[in-house]
């Protein structure tokens, strides 16, 4: 969240009065249409429970900074991305607990495991803004006040935030592995069809909106591309590391890396003006 912070230019919320379509587009797509598809493939797919949970978790999730280096290289509208993940960030103070509290009580696989948890709205929303708003408010600060020394973080910042996730990835395999390794086939086919889902979701979102390619290339690939860092978080903090939904956030770290990967090295060659609409 500091590294985010880092990079935000705030001329670039500008955009928001210019372009409210798409803004507003990329907004619904992550924290209404995805968590909603993703409830939709809860109950069809009936996964267990605790996978259930961290699937609905990772989709009630902000988007992650990895989808402006995505954005960037797909040759998407990287100022876009950054707006968005921005905004989604500071909305998932609220929105995150209240589409994860929605669609997992109306999971009823998940529901009685998920009110198993005595979970206080009070000390969601503080440990949120620990985690979400004051590394941004000091980020936004290092910015303003000393903006050569955070041109000169950011990329360390982004070392230390990749490096950070993996250690939660080993933590919560190492302390899941017996779930893992019974689980690992159906968790990677649940978090790639989700995923699928996602990118879908996002450009097909933007084509109906008539926006032009280079912006449904940036809400595809922000709907895609989750914050499954902080979801990993949450999973220790307020559910004792539940195998299921840890496995199902780590699992998903590493999958939108490489989808994401792989549809922005496609679209690399194949430049935003010369798509046309069918």
């Amino acid at each position: 969240m500091f590294g985010i912070a880092l990079d935000l230019d705030l001329r670039r919320f500008r955009e928001v009065a210019r372009r409210p379509r798409a803004i507003v587009g990329g907004l619904v797509a992550v924290f209404v249409l995805f968590p909603a598809a993703t409830w939709v493939l809860v109950r069809l797919l009936d996964p267990p429970p605790s996978v259930a949970l961290g699937m609905l978790l990772v989709a009630s999730s902000p988007g992650g900074n990895m989808s402006n280096f995505l954005t960037h290289v797909a040759r998407g509208n990287t100022a876009l991305s950054i707006t968005l993940t921005g905004l989604s960030t500071a909305a998932a103070l609220v929105l995150t607990p209240l589409s994860f509290a929605l669609w997992g009580s109306l999971t009823p696989s998940a529901a009685p495991l998920l009110s198993s948890f005595e979970l206080d709205g009070l000390e969601i929303i503080q440990t949120f803004g620990l985690i979400v708003l004051l590394p941004l408010a000091l980020g936004r600060l290092v910015a303003l006040w000393a903006p050569e020394a955070a041109r000169r973080l950011s990329r360390p910042m982004k070392a230390l935030s990749i490096l950070s996730f993996i250690a939660f990835v080993v933590v919560a395999l190492r302390l899941n592995w017996e779930f893992f390794m019974r689980y690992v086939g159906h968790v990677a086919g649940y978090v790639a069809l989700q995923d699928t889902v996602a990118l879908g979701l996002g450009y097909s979102l933007g084509a109906i909106l008539k926006l032009p390619e280079a912006d449904r290339r940036a809400l595809a690939i922000e709907s895609g591309i989750r914050n499954s860092g902080l979801a990993l978080v949450l999973v220790f903090a307020f559910f004792d590391g539940l195998g299921g939904m840890a496995i199902t956030a780590a699992w998903w770290g590493v999958w939108h890396v490489v989808s994401g990967l792989a549809i922005a090295t496609w679209w690399s060659r194949r430049p935003p003006a010369l798509v046309t609409d069918a």
